[in-house]
């Protein structure tokens, strides 16, 4: 796809394992030229995580290979003259500037924003950590558990009696990834508007919190804590997980509207005589109670079936699937999610990555090419140079 909304934006990613990759995974697929700078002989961290030991043996293990198709990687050392002088003239050619140290780490090798600045006033510079780049815990290290823990969000997942529980997945990675390229793409705009580069300062703790929505609104607002409630949805009743014949479908009939539908398609419209049920509050006092009513008249069919029937009906009902019968399912197929790319260095494999669910101009967006090997990308490094230093020159005249 050509003239994405980023071609023409060249970042360079010092960042490891997730938050940061993610992030400009995002920017790639949005047209981004992604050089990556990596520390000579390892690597991003990545490389060596995931669940094939031969894979990481190799460098190219499967948390790499997930965020980091069609992106540069060029390795060099910050800590020698040499590598020093190189990122100096990537920098003066950069549009963007991301990394995820611990705070402070990049500062201390000598380029705080003040430097950066100098070396290119135009530059978006983005630096992701768990807490931010100032404050009491600024220099604690973390990890996404860490911050899951520390948001308050594994507090209230699991139920009462398995709470505190860790989200399945690195959520506080992902949202901190997600706000970093959201932060970045609005820097670039406003910069298209003032020529003035940024300094973004995110913190994965920050975005988490406000990434949780109502769980914290409501203690802002109205004082009340929330509590784990398992698969159950504290807004609405019935809303949460049911039992079909098969196994567990979620049912959402959070407006009176679908309660009545609900209780029509499963044969119960006595439950809207019961005076338990006849609210939206009042369901969510008696909800054990009403949820035993309607687990017991779901168990003669499928899941299956009776998310078919109710979703026709206007009440939000799907079955429950595992990863794996998610990432084969026919929505995600049709709107081609996946991708297959070219396995790094292996022209008879591919690589199967996902897109992020955008659609621009009815087309999904792709990577633009495989995850790069280490260091695969050395060979242009002196053309990345001269290109920092013609920009710099272009400046540098602009300014006389």
């Amino acid at each position: 796809m050509e003239d994405l909304p980023l071609s023409g934006i060249r970042v360079l990613d010092l960042t490891n394992v997730l938050a940061g990759p993610y992030c400009s995974f995002q920017l790639s697929l949005m047209g981004a030229e992604v050089v990556k700078v990596e520390k000579p002989g390892s690597g991003d961290l990545a490389r060596h995580l995931g669940p094939d030991p031969a894979l990481n043996d190799v460098g190219l293990g499967a948390s790499f290979l997930a965020q980091n198709a069609g992106k540069k990687s060029v390795e060099l050392d910050l800590k020698d003259a040499e590598g020093k002088a190189a990122f100096e003239d990537l920098v003066r050619g950069a549009d963007v500037l991301l990394e995820n140290y611990r705070a402070g780490v990049l500062t201390r090798l000598g380029y705080d924003w003040d430097t950066l600045e100098a070396l290119n006033p135009a530059l978006v510079y983005c630096a992701i950590s768990g807490f931010g780049q100032t404050g009491p815990d600024s220099q604690a290290p973390a990890y996404d558990q860490i911050v899951q823990g520390l948001s308050g969000m594994m507090s209230i997942t699991g139920s009462a009696d398995t709470a505190p529980l860790r989200i399945g997945f690195p959520v506080s990675d992902s949202v901190g990834g997600l706000m970093a390229a959201f932060a970045i793409s609005s820097a670039l705009a406003g910069r298209a508007r003032t020529g003035r580069g940024a300094h973004l300062d995110l913190s994965m703790l920050e975005a988490s919190v406000s990434a949780m929505g109502w769980a914290v609104s409501n203690y802002l607002i109205s004082g009340i804590e929330t509590v784990p409630m398992g698969d159950q949805n504290a807004t609405a009743a019935p809303s949460g997980t049911f039992h079909a014949d098969d196994g567990p479908l979620n049912i959402a009939a959070n407006r009176q509207a679908q309660f009545v539908t609900l209780c029509t398609v499963i044969g119960r419209v006595d439950l809207l005589d019961d005076p338990r049920f006849a609210t939206r509050d009042l369901r969510k006092i008696h909800r054990e109670k009403l949820n035993d009513e309607i687990d017991a008249a779901l168990a003669d069919r499928s899941a299956g079936e009776w998310a078919s029937e109710l979703s026709a009906a206007g009440v939000p009902a799907a079955p429950i699937l595992t990863v794996a019968q998610a990432v084969e399912s026919e929505q995600l197929a049709y709107r081609e999610f996946f991708h297959d790319v070219p396995f790094p260095g292996r022209p008879d494999r591919v690589v199967r990555t996902s897109s992020n669910g955008i659609h621009l101009d009815g087309r999904p967006l792709r990577p633009q090419g495989p995850p790069p090997l280490l260091g695969e990308h050395n060979g242009e490094l002196d053309e990345l140079r001269r290109s920092g230093r013609e920009h710099d020159s272009i400046r540098a005249g602009a300014g006389s």
